[in-house]
């Protein structure tokens, strides 16, 4: 097997000449997001669309980093604020209406532990997987192989080690789960702030109060 059908097999791969290839692309396409003029939302779209593999309705905030942009498969009305960083050595896939927060990475890339196998220039790489409506929040980090179920909410600043379940608020260093998402959340839109009637009102014109 030649090294990018071991990396596309999550086996131990060497990024060679051929590897490097298939980076040229995204780096070429990331030079001209990370360069245009922030305020024509037409050019900075139209640069997300072909840099990421699949796509419906989704922004990014400039800068942003990646290795292969077609490893990344976005849901609908997805955004990703300033700052990211999507390691896509390995699939990268993200549900409808997600959102990354400021300096946000994801890594499906890395290396062995003990120093002479990582010496040998072997890596790897390992899917992530995020559902629908998932909010990930500022600086937080989430390692190879993690899958975050859907309508879950990652606090800022949060290293995700392992999976974590659908229906959830999870924080920390390593990111634990700090308890379930319910129905009574839906009324508060930061701690124990309720929405103001108009607010409120407008959410459910749009079929999202509830029943």
């Amino acid at each position: 097997m030649n090294n990018i059908e071991r990396r596309d097999c999550e086996m131990a791969y060497i990024t060679d000449a051929s590897v490097l290839e298939q980076q040229l692309p995204a780096r070429r396409m990331m030079q001209q997001l990370n360069n245009a003029d922030r305020a024509d939302f037409d050019t900075l779209t139209r640069l997300v669309k072909e840099l990421l593999g699949k796509s419906d309705g989704a922004f990014i905030n400039p800068p942003f980093y990646c290795d292969y942009g077609f490893n990344i498969e976005v849901g609908k009305n997805f955004f990703a604020n300033y700052n990211c960083m999507l390691l896509d050595t390995a699939k990268i896939r993200i549900g409808d209406n997600c959102q990354l927060a400021p300096n946000v990475a994801i890594y499906t890339a890395g290396h062995p532990i003990h120093p002479d196998s990582r010496n040998s220039a072997y890596e790897y790489g390992m899917d992530v997987t995020i559902g629908d409506n998932c909010w990930i929040g500022g600086s937080s980090v989430i390692c190879p192989g993690v899958t975050i179920g859907a309508n879950t909410v990652i606090g800022a600043g949060s290293v995700v080690t392992k999976d974590i379940p659908a229906w959830s608020v999870a924080a920390g260093n390593p990111c634990r789960v700090l308890r379930t998402i319910t129905d009574e959340d839906r009324k508060y839109y930061f701690k124990d702030r309720e929405f103001d009637e108009e607010a409120w009102n407008h959410i459910t014109e749009m079929g999202l109060g509830g029943k």
